[in-house]
């Protein structure tokens, strides 16, 4: 099981644990919520837990529970600048469907 992330993600992150000026990586998760179910979830992570997978990617490391990785895993982060709008796009393979809004997922 494993998550990745492309360079443009990387970069990012890594531009804003370095403005925090601490911090192990960032967590992705999931958790339930919205019409379709599931919801992601990044937050940033001074230390791993003892039962987290850690992936370390261009510098950064991506923290992920057990629990998560069950849905995420195979799961590329992304990182898209579309116009004036930019933000993480998760391409999950075990996506079967996505609300409307494209906020949840079922898998």
């Amino acid at each position: 099981m494993a998550i990745s992330m492309t360079p443009a993600a990387a970069q990012h992150i890594s531009r804003f644990i370095e403005k925090r000026g601490s911090g192990f990586g960032i967590r992705v998760g999931v958790r339930t919520s919205g019409c379709s179910g599931m919801a992601y979830v990044l937050e940033f992570v001074d230390q791993q837990e003892s039962d987290d997978e850690v992936f370390e990617m261009g510098g950064v490391n991506v923290v992920v529970d057990p629990k998560s990785l069950a849905y995420l895993d195979g799961t590329e982060l992304d990182f898209v600048k579309e116009g004036l709008n930019e933000g993480f796009k998760f391409n999950n393979p075990n996506v079967r469907s996505e609300c409307g809004c494209g906020e949840s997922f079922n898998v």
